[in-house]
């Protein structure tokens, strides 16, 4: 390459780079982190958003409930998102370094007991079978064990990790205590792990959001719950998680978004576009979605008047409804 040949090169790149920068700089990030559960839908409103409005760059994370409060209350992300209510310890860690946080519902869960296609025996588990094969120090490991005329097959299990909103509500909902769990599971944040490690294990059970059951129905096999009041056994349906029969792993899923993100431009028009197109794109995404009317008075009642801080207290609200969330949403 001879001297004028890399002058002009050289001067092409310098022009280019005079315009990438500016370009670059000019693109906004919204960055979002947390649960695996509420990711599905997260990317999916963030992908259709994107579309609408390429000026803005929405980055989703999916590090756990836990380890996404943990960025979120240090300020690292704008949006967290959350299968479960904030606790009491993030509360505090938000508190301490000023972090304060609009509490939007935005979708529902069935959190789903799953087994593989094989397993002909375990139709329906009752949430006194769940606790005692998931409680500590549980020493079940052979399916005889779990029910007189279950068949004498090895239990492997298969569950959410430690860092988990799912393993924290679902410790809750089924022990009776959150984090209280036997340790000698296959645990994982990435639910598509537990998918496969139920699907290749005649033995196995396992559990994790209904979105990514309904995503994997060819592989796997949804176990009904018997629902405690009305001693029936209920499957993970929309209309059973909505209506509230599908009891006690029904769930609200959440976005915790930073007050002082929400006043930039960017974060309120990302919100608006979800909660006024949340119905369609959730479906998309395998996730339960509320009404029209529910999102309309989540977004009317809670951020555009930007109320602050949780209506759970830093409790989790084992069977909390639709409607009852709404309510005390538009009463904070």
């Amino acid at each position: 390459m001879n001297f004028s040949t890399r002058g002009l090169l050289v001067a092409s790149v310098l022009a280019v780079a005079s315009v990438i920068p500016s370009q670059v700089m000019a693109q906004q990030v919204i960055k979002m982190d947390g649960s695996s559960t509420v990711f599905p839908f997260s990317e999916a409103v963030a992908a259709e958003f994107q579309k609408q409005n390429p000026g803005v760059r929405v980055t989703v994370g999916v590090s756990g409930t836990g380890a996404g409060f943990r960025k979120f209350c240090n300020g690292e992300t704008d949006i967290s998102n959350a299968s479960r209510p904030i606790s009491k310890r993030e509360m505090e860690a938000c508190s301490k370094n000023g972090i304060r946080y609009i509490e939007l519902p935005v979708a529902f869960d069935g959190l789903t007991v799953v087994v593989n296609p094989q397993n002909t025996w375990a139709t329906s588990l009752t949430v006194e079978e769940l606790k005692r094969i998931w409680e500590p120090g549980s020493k079940i490991n052979n399916w005889k064990d779990v029910r007189p005329g279950f068949p004498d097959v090895p239990l492997r299990l298969y569950g959410a990790g430690t860092a988990s909103g799912t393993f924290d509500y679902f410790t809750e909902a089924i022990v009776g205590k959150a984090k209280a769990s036997r340790s000698d599971y296959t645990a994982s944040e990435d639910d598509n792990v537990l998918v496969q490690g139920v699907a290749r294990d005649r033995g196995g059970l396992g559990y994790f959001g209904k979105s990514y059951y309904d995503e994997n129905k060819d592989k796997l096999k949804a176990v009904a719950i018997v629902n405690p009041k009305t001693n029936r056994p209920v499957l993970p349906t929309d209309e059973n998680v909505l209506n509230g029969t599908y009891q006690p792993l029904s769930r609200p899923l959440f976005w915790y978004v930073n007050a002082e993100a929400a006043n930039r431009d960017e974060v309120t028009k990302f919100v608006l576009f979800t909660m006024r197109n949340a119905p369609a794109l959730g479906k998309k995404a395998d996730v339960v979605t509320l009404s029209p009317a529910d999102y309309s008075a989540v977004l009317n009642n809670v951020f555009i008047k930007r109320k602050v801080g949780t209506v759970f207290g830093g409790e989790q609200q084992i069977g909390a409804t639709v409607k009852d969330i709404i309510a005390r949403e538009a009463k904070q």
